[in-house]
């Protein structure tokens, strides 16, 4: 923890001490940025110590984390991160791109990149030693944290809408997590979990509202720096990195992941970010278009369960994401989700409804002519598909039935 020196609001820019704060800013409830010793970092490490490690886990970045070394090294929580990068040619081809690369998060070990939020927050827990850890979810953050404090004995509560994909509550309780399922939307789950955390004394690790989650995020901007950007010295466009956004917690994460490494002098130039919301849920990209940071909550309706959030819980970072790195905002319907996880799973890649936003939000912006042929395209894919089989089936549709008979096939096959 040498390199964690405190924590800096995001609204008011006031400075705290790592012991003087846990969540967020006591003047204003502003979210919280970890703040590192970047001076330190850049002086005494280089990209060099970097790639040469070996664990390919979000672990090889501990020297430029706010934690300590978690231990428990054959287990899930050793096992987040460095996930899959695939050049899609195909893809890149039907969209007239040069290059396109797509992250794909199902392959973290609960299948989303909310894995590595939970890793991060489960790290920070074994070292101030809560009893308790509670969250509230939709699903994804709530099976991240179940799956990763089961790997380490750690005693986890989760809250979920009622409504939660069956799936998803099923992951829950099978990493032994204790689910309450709650019968009002994510944002009321949210403001419970935080009155048990202060009543319980428990250490809360809802998204936006622990620092920790961001931190966590992060490590997928490292990874593509590594990845990607290290290995193409060409580009002569900015790299355009697409990430669906419900909270925004995940694209302010990306964020402070590359101001990271352009603090520590391991990066000349940020990429641009593009954040893309479903229609039914998209606070953030209204405030992002009106040109303010006022986020104006919504009643959220989307087929995308993961980013579907009333009150975006990092809003303000999440604007600025995008604003301060050329990057924009696009709003996708329902039809443009279900249309994307067709299309990426004709390529084998299986998502959720919120990871296939991010897909559909590119294709928009090549239709409209926001993307550009010599721009290199970075897509977050950030759950599987097995996440959520009802919104799959909707895309897709029944597959048919017939008779146990040659005849039968091979009149299914002539129609």
């Amino acid at each position: 923890m040498g390199n964690f020196i405190g924590y800096r609001c995001s609204l008011c820019a006031k400075e705290y001490l790592p012991d003087q704060v846990t969540y967020t800013c006591p003047r204003d409830e502003g979210n919280l940025d970890v703040i590192l010793d970047a001076e330190r970092i850049g002086s005494e490490y280089s990209v060099a110590n970097i790639t040469s490690e070996t664990e390919a886990s979000i672990w090889r970045y501990t020297l430029i984390l706010p934690v300590t070394d978690p231990g428990n090294r054959g287990t899930p929580l050793r096992a987040v991160g460095w996930t899959p990068v695939y050049h899609t040619k195909s893809l890149a081809d039907e969209l007239n791109l040069k290059h396109l690369w797509i992250k794909d998060e199902s392959r973290n070990p609960t299948a989303s990149f909310k894995d590595r939020a939970s890793a991060l927050v489960v790290a920070r827990a074994r070292e101030i030693n809560p009893e308790v850890i509670i969250t509230a979810s939709t699903g994804n953050a709530g099976a991240a944290l179940a799956g990763m404090a089961a790997a380490v004995g750690q005693k986890a509560v989760i809250l979920a809408p009622k409504t939660a994909p069956p799936a998803k509550v099923a992951q829950l309780l099978t990493y032994g997590a204790q689910v309450v399922l709650v019968d009002g939307n994510y944002d009321q789950a949210f403001d419970l979990s935080i009155q048990a955390a202060n009543e319980f004394g428990w250490y809360c690790r809802n998204t936006g509202y622990n620092p920790f989650t961001a931190e966590g995020k992060k490590t997928a901007a490292l990874e593509i720096w590594e990845q990607v950007w290290l290995n193409h010295d060409e580009f002569k466009n900015p790299l355009c990195v697409f990430v669906p956004v419900g909270d925004g917690n995940i694209i302010s994460g990306i964020h402070k992941g590359f101001k990271d490494l352009i603090s520590f002098g391991w990066l000349d130039s940020m990429p641009r970010i593009f954040g893309v919301q479903a229609e039914g849920s998209a606070a953030i990209a209204h405030a992002f278009l009106a040109g303010t940071e006022t986020i104006i909550p919504v009643q959220a309706n989307t087929i995308a369960d993961s980013i579907s959030v009333d009150l975006p819980r990092d809003g303000v970072r999440a604007v600025r994401a995008a604003r301060e790195t050329g990057g924009e905002y696009i709003i996708v319907k329902d039809d443009e989700i279900l249309a994307a996880i067709r299309q990426l799973g004709k390529k084998g890649i299986f998502a959720e409804p919120a990871a296939a936003a991010a897909y559909a939000g590119l294709v928009k912006a090549v239709r409209e002519n926001r993307i550009h042929t010599d721009d290199p395209v970075m897509v977050l894919i950030t759950g599987s598909g097995l996440k959520d089989v009802h919104a799959a089936m909707q895309a897709v549709g029944e597959a048919p039935v017939i008779e146990p008979s040659l005849a039968s096939l091979k009149k299914l096959f002539k129609s």
